[in-house]
């Protein structure tokens, strides 16, 4: 992984995988959200709300995941001091904290009709509101400091203590009497979801994955450009 670790390289690489992680990205959420609003069917339960379900179980998905691949990304930079590391541990934890942002929002919009309430504090949802909070933490820890050097240290290490919260969340459903429905897809046996439903809910899952690799190459070569710049401008008024 040292070899992607030079900036040069990486902004050659992730300029030419922009374009086709974007453009996986709107075909595979266009297959989705016409299959989960116009082919999958009403659940004879729950009725139309839920379609919520494609847009709430990717987020909830994808806000564990970015959480995991913050704290790896940190590991990575407090022992292997990775040039690209921290960058990438800081440019995940926003997209990171829109994606929870939305599985909380999502949640709520399914769960007044279903539960009666907008919000209950069971362990499901306290823990997720628990890793928006460490995300925004991360967030501000990192811009806590004059020296960029020791914020990202700081965040590094509240990224990997925080990452406990992860399996929590995971697994809180089985520890713990709550509303929200157990585990129905990583199930042992089998996935307890008719295929018409599974189908759009992976299609948008993998969309959902393309999105934040798009976003985070982006906004790693975002922030690649601004440090270039303060040095070039830095040279020149010290020339």
């Amino acid at each position: 992984m040292h070899r992607f670790a030079n900036p040069a390289r990486f902004t050659r690489i992730s300029r030419a995988l922009t374009p086709w992680t974007a453009a996986a990205t709107l075909v595979l959420l266009a297959a989705g959200l016409y299959l989960g609003i116009f082919a999958s069917p009403a659940d004879y339960q729950q009725g139309e709300t839920v379609r919520i379900m494609y847009v709430h179980v990717p987020s909830a998905w994808m806000a564990m995941a970015c959480y995991t691949s913050m704290a790896l990304a940190s590991a990575v930079a407090l022992i292997w001091k990775h040039p690209l590391a921290d960058l990438a541990a800081q440019e995940t934890a926003p997209i990171g904290a829109c994606f929870t942002a939305v599985a909380l929002a999502t949640g709520a919009l399914w769960g007044q009709p279903m539960w009666g309430t907008w919000w209950v504090w069971d362990a499901r949802l306290t823990s997720v509101l628990v890793l928006l909070f460490l995300y925004l933490g991360y967030i501000a820890l990192v811009n806590a400091f004059d020296d960029p050097q020791r914020g990202a240290k700081a965040g590094a290490i509240l990224a990997l203590v925080g990452w406990v919260n992860v399996p929590i969340i995971k697994f809180s459903v089985d520890w713990w009497n709550t509303l929200h429905q157990p585990a129905s897809i990583s199930r042992l046996d089998a996935p307890a979801i008719h295929p018409s439903m599974l189908t759009p809910l992976l299609l948008m899952a993998l969309a959902f994955m393309l999105l934040f690799a798009t976003l985070l190459m982006v906004r790693i070569r975002t922030r690649l450009m601004q440090r270039r710049l303060q040095v070039l401008q830095q040279m020149e008024i010290e020339g």
